[in-house]
């Protein structure tokens, strides 16, 4: 809830830089912290598990027969 009202604020005070309203912005701004809320934790495990396969596979293909 306080990370809307922060993510709106600022796509609100960048989108009156052109003179205009902020509204868009502020729409923008919420959209933008709720996605990323959503993305970077998925990214963040996609990423480890790669990196573990990556890991897992090397260790493999280099282990004494």
């Amino acid at each position: 809830m306080i990370g809307d009202a922060i993510a709106g604020y600022i796509g609100k005070r960048i989108d009156e830089r052109d003179g205009e309203g902020g509204t868009l912005g502020a729409i923008a701004g919420i959209a933008a912290w709720r996605v990323t809320k959503r993305v970077v934790p998925a990214a963040i495990v996609l990423g480890a598990a790669a990196l573990g396969y990556r890991y897992l596979t090397r260790r493999r293909d280099t282990a004494p027969a």
